[in-house]
Formats: C-alpha cells, structure tokens, sequence
C-alpha cells in the first residue's frame, strides 16, 4: 500500500476551495470591514499576524487547496445528501486553516462545554499527527457559511486539543479534536450559535443527520442514513457527496427539528482519515477514551 495508501488517506483531509471565488471574496471583504476598510499590510506588524491580519484579500485569493486531487465518485451510492436547510447548519462552519504548505478546509460543530465556546472536529483538521507539524496555525472558524456570507463572522482558537495517541502515531480510533474559541464581541459561540450534546457510546447502528461542507458547493450539504459496524473502532455511514472539505462533519442522532439540535455519535474521520471516496465515509467510535479528551476539552473550556 505505501504512498498509495498515505496519499488515499490525505485525500480525506477533505481540503478544497469551497467555492474559492464567493468564499474567498466574502471572507476578504469582512476582513476588510473589520479592519476598518483597510487591507492589513505585513511590513506595518511588530508582532506575528494574527488569523484576520493573515488572510488579507491578496492571500484569500491566491490560497490552494490543501490536496489537489479530488475523490473519485463510486458507484452504487446507497444514499444522496442535498443542499442542508437554512436552520440544519446552524451549530456548523467551515474550519479554515494555514500551515506550513497549504491551505485548506474542514468542518466543525459547536458542542457543549462549560464555557460555551468549544467545537469538536476531526483531529486531523488541527493536529498533523506523526507526519508531523504539531497543531495547525492560523484556524478560523466561520459558523453558518453559505453562498459567501458568513453571518456569524470570523472565529479564533484559543486552544486546541488532540489525544496523544493521534499526534504520535496517528492512530485512527483518536481521529477526534476539539477547539476552544476565544469571544467575540463579548459573547462564546455557544451563546450565539447553541450547540449539540456529545455522546459516548459503543454501539454501531444509529439514524444520522450528516451536515458539512463540500468542495464542491457554496452551503453545506445533509444527508440522513443509518451507519453500520466497519471494525470494533470505526462506523460507517453510506451516502453520496461527502467530498474535500466534510472532514469533521457531525453525526447526530435525536436531530430536533424544533430546537435543531441533537446529539453527535460520531464525526467524519478516523480510518482512511474519513474515507477515500465521496460515498462511503467513516468515524472513530466515541468510546470512553474520547469521552476522557472531551472532559479534558471542557476542563481548558472552562479555564480559557
């Protein structure tokens, strides 16, 4: 297998343009206003750039996919998702993210916490793993996106968190991460957003709404199938679409139609860092050694 399977397995890291031109535009032109309608220029900063200060309009349109191919289509497709209703995302965003060679996309969901500012996404979106790197530099997370508005705004990581069996040898049950938010506006995102509870199980069949958001589109997509048992580790959930860019998307179970919340069983992710074609995709379960990573999560949550 060799670099064929190491190459298989980055393709689910799911990094793409997401529409470039709309997003990139959008997220330029929010910057911009933040900023006081001024584009931040390098040569003025006495300190690192920060997250907005970085993605200037020169950088957001030259940014390139995080992996340049893109997942083959399978046939026999036993699901199809469709673009997600206006309310279906709302505990969702496109996770944003610059290292040391790339650019590229994942998607993440409020969760709760003490604090109320914590997200959980794939661990391979934040963390490299024994490939290297450490964390990821410069995330930002925009809830709600869609056909390049980001009425939410623009959010910045105030810690991140993986297993450490994740970031020494990128052990594909621990595929799971959580990012504490810093506030904006005075407010977590918890408080603006609301957020899914997480469950700890260990069963394997389970009803799931699946949101994310592909490369190939301007809003997110969704998709309601059951997953079944691929090990005694991973879930797998069958259903057409889920290209570049959905890695860390939720399951959730017990989705209320009136509250739009429920509860996440699993996350794009683990074997095949999510799977290597848009129709079957998989999860790490939430066993009881992601439900530790999530007590330590709230635990820097509610100390952040």
């Amino acid at each position: 297998m060799g670099q064929a399977h190491e190459a298989g397995g980055r393709i689910r890291r799911r990094a793409a343009a997401l529409g470039r031109s709309a997003f990139f535009s959008a997220v330029a032109a929010l910057l911009t206003a933040a900023s006081g309608g001024a584009t931040p220029a390098a040569t003025h900063h006495h300190h690192p750039p920060t997250a907005a200060e970085y993605w200037n309009r020169s950088r957001l349109l030259g940014a390139q996919p995080f992996i340049r191919q893109r997942r083959v289509p399978a046939l026999g497709q036993s699901a199809a998702s469709h673009i997600a209703g206006p309310r279906q995302g709302l505990r969702i965003g496109a996770l944003f993210v610059r290292d040391s060679g790339s650019d590229h996309f994942c998607t993440a969901s409020v969760v709760t916490s003490p604090g109320k500012d914590l997200l959980i996404t794939a661990a391979h979106c934040i963390n490299g793993g024994k490939s290297g790197g450490g964390y990821r530099k410069d995330i930002v997370f925009i809830p709600d996106y869609r056909d390049g508005q980001e009425p939410d705004g623009v959010w910045t990581p105030a810690k991140l968190l993986v297993a450490p069996q994740w970031a020494h040898s990128s052990n594909p049950a621990y595929d799971v991460g959580f990012v504490v938010l810093k506030p904006r506006d005075g407010k977590n995102i918890q408080q603006v957003l609301g957020a899914n509870r997480l469950g700890i199980d260990l069963h394997y069949q389970y009803l799931v709404h699946v949101t994310g958001y592909p490369d190939s589109s301007s809003a997110p997509i969704t998709c309601v199938n059951w997953t079944q048992r691929s090990s005694n580790a991973q879930l797998q959930f069958d259903c057409a679409g889920y290209t570049g860019g959905t890695s860390g998307s939720p399951w959730v179970i017990s989705f209320s139609p009136r509250s739009h919340t429920g509860t996440i069983v699993g996350l794009i992710g683990g074997y095949q860092e999510g799977g290597n074609t848009p129709s079957v995709s998989y999860s790490p379960l939430l066993d009881p050694a992601i439900h530790q990573l999530y007590r330590q999560a709230e635990a820097d949550s509610s100390s952040s």
